[in-house]
Order: structure tokens, then C-alpha cells, then sequence
């Protein structure tokens, strides 16, 4: 999720800890947990400093070891421990409970996304990407803002916040269904889909599809059950060649191959240079494909230069490519 979700969600979850006898009955406690809650809905977060490397280090590892298992687990003892230097009267034990509670709850609702996350590592370093729910979910956000308002204006957040979670579970369930929907439907439409991808957008209803057949991939939007098959290609298996070899050598490569699971390639030959590029068929917007990798390389394979990330302006796509020269 997006971080004023992250933000809104820490506060709820702050209100809903008052559940607990231990931190309802003793300021202190509740006091610090507020806190726990808020900076532990933020904190798995922390990893979006890598982009001030490159992109090629924050595609490969933002939600990757910040959200895995041992990560939430360290967060926590770390946050319940700085807070309890701070407030040394409160329960140590439950001031820990919610911290974690409030790390992995970061962690679980980041799942849904389409970007998804690696939470099972070192388990898996598979990235588990549900696709039910938009990076920004105005609903999401939005619940959570009534429930807060209602807390500011006296309600009780323990039952405000209880019947916030208990809707929310049903948005999801719901969701789930709506998804279910649209992938039957892509299925009719593509009979031989090995895998389909769903990307929700802002919009309740509307989805981005990227689907992988024996021979093609489809990309597609739908609004409801109604499909729109937008763009078709070959699917054509990388070549086994010294270029191709080079490319895939090249860290910019690496971390785009290493994160998107469906994608296609082209080579454009410059008079003088040569192109490879793989561009992710997921985030399709506006007649283009804003996330891909180039390598741009001379004649005799020499390597000039490599980007991958979003990029929407073929002009700054070359200033990029000026700027990541080898």
C-alpha cells in the first residue's frame, strides 16, 4: 500500500489496541503503543532510501528483506525496545505484541498488491503478489479516515475500529470474488492462458490483464466483465547469442528480469549502437509501456549504457541513458 495508507492504518490499529485490557487500562502502554503502531506500519518501508542508489538496487530489494519474516520479527524488538527506554512504566510484553502486530500487518496488506512482496523469505524468495487491491485503494483509505474521524469526535475507538476491520474483511472478501469474476472471463476469452495477471487500478471496477498463452501474450483492460484486448505478441523465447548473453549480464537487466514475470524483447539496430530492451506488458497506460530495461551497446558488444524503471518520455529516457553511461 501507499504510505498515507500505511499511516492511517497505524492509527487505526493504534485505537484498536485499546481492545486489550493491558494497554486500555494504563496510559503509558497505550501511550507507546500508539506510537509502535504508527512508526510499525511505516518502518518495513524504510528500504525506499535505496532509490536514491539506482533503481536497478531498489527494484531488487524494496519489499524484499525489509518484509520478510526475520525482518518483522527484528522490527519489532526493535521498536518495543526503543520505546520502552522512552516509556518505562509500560508493559514491555504488550507494547512487543503490538508492535509486531502492527509490522506484519504492513507485510499481509502489502501481499494484495500486484507489486506484492518477498514475505516468505528466506523460506522462498518468490514475490507473492495477490492482485485484489490498488497501491492507493480510495476505499481502504477513506474507511480508515471516517473511523479516525469518529475517534477525534469521542466515539470509542475500540468499537469504531471494530467494525472497521470487520468491513474491511468484507472489501477484501468481495474483492476476492470480483477477481475470480475477471480471471473466468479471461479464461473464456483465452482458453490456452497459462497465467494471467490482474493489476487493479484506482478505479473500482477496472483492471489491467496481462496474460501468458502458449504462443502469445495478450494484454488487455476490463471494465467489469467486459474485456478489451488491446495489444497481442509473439511469444518469442530470449536468443541464445553473445548479445543477448551480455544484456543479461548487466544489473539494470538483472533487476528488471529478477522482478517482472511476464515481458517482451526487441533489438534496435542505430547506426550507431544497438538496443535490447524487455518491457514489463503489466502496466500498460495510455498506448504505452512505462516499465522496462534497455542496454545500449556499440557494434562490438561493448556496453554504453543501461537503465531499467518507469520512464514516460522517450526524452527522458535518453537523458537517462546519458546519465547511466558505463
Amino acid at each position: 500500500m501507499d504510505t498515507g495508507t500505511h499511516i492511517v492504518m497505524g492509527i487505526a490499529l493504534g485505537g484498536f489496541a485499546l481492545v486489550d485490557p493491558v494497554v486500555y487500562n494504563d496510559p503509558a502502554t497505550a501511550q507507546s503503543v500508539l506510537i509502535a503502531a504508527i512508526v510499525g506500519s511505516q518502518i518495513p518501508d524504510i528500504d525506499t532510501v535505496l532509490k536514491l542508489r539506482n533503481n536497478a538496487v531498489y527494484i531488487r530489494n524494496h519489499r524484499g528483506i525489509t518484509h520478510s519474516v526475520p525482518a518483522v520479527i527484528l522490527w519489532s524488538i526493535l521498536i518495543s525496545m526503543t520505546l520502552y527506554f522512552i516509556f518505562p512504566e509500560a508493559n514491555l510484553f504488550h507494547l512487543w505484541l503490538w508492535s509486531f502486530i502492527a509490522v506484519a500487518l504492513h507485510v499481509f496488506v502489502d501481499i494484495f498488491n500486484a507489486y506484492g512482496t518477498q514475505a516468505l523469505r528466506p523460506f522462498s524468495s518468490k514475490w507473492v503478489a495477490l492482485g485484489w487491491i490498488n497501491t492507493f485503494d480510495p476505499i481502504i483509505f477513506g474507511i480508515h479516515i471516517i473511523g479516525i474521524l469518529f475517534w477525534i469526535f469521542g466515539g470509542d475507538p475500540r468499537i469504531i475500529f471494530t467494525v472497521v476491520y470487520m468491513i474491511l474483511i468484507g472489501y477484501y472478501l468481495y474483492r476476492f470474488a470480483l477477481r475470480k469474476a475477471v480471471i473466468q472471463s479471461i479464461k473464456r476469452l483465452v482458453p490456452d492462458a497459462e497465467k494471467i495477471i490482474l493489476n487493479p487500478t484506482i478505479k473500482f471496477f477496472q483492471w489491467r490483464v496481462a496474460v501468458i498463452a502458449e504462443n502469445k501474450f495478450y494484454v488487455a483492460r476490463v471494465y467489469k466483465r467486459n474485456i478489451v484486448l488491446l495489444d497481442e505478441f509473439n511469444r518469442v523465447p530470449l536468443p541464445d547469442n553473445s548479445m543477448m548473453d551480455i544484456a543479461k549480464k548487466d544489473k539494470n537487466i538483472q533487476a528488471f528480469l529478477s522482478f517482472s514475470p511476464v515481458y517482451r524483447w526487441e533489438i534496435e539496430e542505430e547506426p550507431s549502437h544497438i538496443e535490447v530492451r524487455f518491457i514489463d506488458l503489466r502496466y500498460r497506460s495510455k498506448d504505452h509501456y512505462p516499465f522496462f530495461a534497455i542496454i545500449k551497446m556499440d557494434y562490438n558488444l561493448n556496453v554504453l549504457s543501461s537503465y531499467t524503471g518507469w520512464i514516460y518520455n522517450k526524452d527522458k529516457l535518453r537523458k537517462k541513458l546519458e546519465l547511466n553511461t558505463i
